[in-house]
């Protein structure tokens, strides 16, 4: 317990002084949207075309990890689609988001510094696997979905267009094609240019989190309990159940089958509510989502550890 409260509760420190300081007035709501743009369109494409530039993809990739984590992940978005229409009727947008919401763990801020409290840094071979093909994924299904949605009633090619629109103009996205390109091609990264990515890139985090903290003065969970609920019964139980028996039927090994069940009890990650904000769709379930999961998994990632601590 006190690992996870060494791990995240930096975390919430950083979300509460965003929250407080808005509130207090001491920095301007508007000033957070800038932050925000900051954070979606520079910082967090620095962050993760360095990572994948750098990262050595050739490392042990675990077909039975993969397929499992990301079978579950699928299963997650489309039932949190369903869950959001069926069971709240939202628009089928704020479904997408909601969606989102369910399939995008926080693999990198809590999932990796809480395997190695946990296991090692030797054991984080299979992380690095889940986030090398993480951004690209969910956000690849997470936008086709989208524009299909809201291009829906339109021809085949109108949807394909929109999709690649998207897909092209997303920072985030470019980043990480740009990323695997120069990882592929071994082409390597000035020194200069280098030193001025990791400066930016030092600043995502803690920026995307102070962001964060504005942003949840402003969408608050009334009305969306229920909702913000179901999310977190998703990510924090069912995710990790399903790579849990997916992994088991595969036989995956006990370090990367680790990894991958704590991957899937992280909390919905920041990307959740920049994919919201994106679109303009459900932000509130969105940011509430991330800050109460994030709470919750506290007690949740600590039963899931105790249970791993079982095979």
């Amino acid at each position: 317990m006190q690992t996870l409260l060494d791990v995240i509760l930096p975390v919430f420190l950083v979300i509460g002084f965003g929250y407080v300081s808005v509130w207090r007035g001491l920095f301007p709501v508007e000033g957070i949207d800038g932050v925000m743009r900051f954070t979606q369109n520079f910082a967090i494409p620095c962050l993760l075309f360095q990572a994948i530039a750098k990262l050595d993809l050739y490392a042990s990739f675990d077909i039975g990890l993969l397929s499992s984590f990301y079978a579950g992940a699928t299963f997650c978005f489309i039932l949190g689609i369903m869950g959001a229409r069926v069971l709240f009727k939202r628009d089928w947008e704020d479904c997408v988001a909601i969606g989102f919401c369910c399939l995008f763990s926080n693999s990198v801020l809590l999932g990796l510094p809480i395997t190695e409290q946990a296991y090692g840094a030797e054991a984080l071979t299979g992380n690095f696997a889940i986030v090398s093909l993480h951004s690209p994924f969910c956000y690849g299904l997470g936008i086709t979905v989208m524009e299909i949605t809201r291009n829906r009633g339109q021809s085949a090619r109108v949807m394909a267009r929109g999709v690649l629109r998207a897909m092209f103009r997303n920072a985030l996205v470019l980043a990480i094609g740009l990323g695997f390109i120069v990882n592929l091609t071994a082409v390597p990264i000035p020194t200069v240019v280098d030193d001025a990515l990791s400066l930016i890139s030092r600043a995502a985090l803690p920026a995307a989190l102070f962001a964060l903290g504005g942003v949840l003065i402003q969408y608050r969970p009334e009305g969306d309990s229920r909702t913000i609920a179901m999310v977190c019964i998703v990510t924090l139980i069912l995710h990790p159940s399903l790579v849990w028996l997916f992994g088991s039927a595969q036989s995956v090994a006990p370090d990367a089958f680790r990894s991958g069940v704590l991957t899937a009890a992280m909390a919905p990650g920041f990307n959740a509510y920049i994919f919201a904000n994106m679109y303009g769709r459900a932000r509130r379930v969105a940011a509430s989502s991330v800050l109460i999961a994030t709470a919750a998994s506290v007690l949740t990632v600590w039963v899931w550890l105790e249970l791993l601590a079982t095979i």
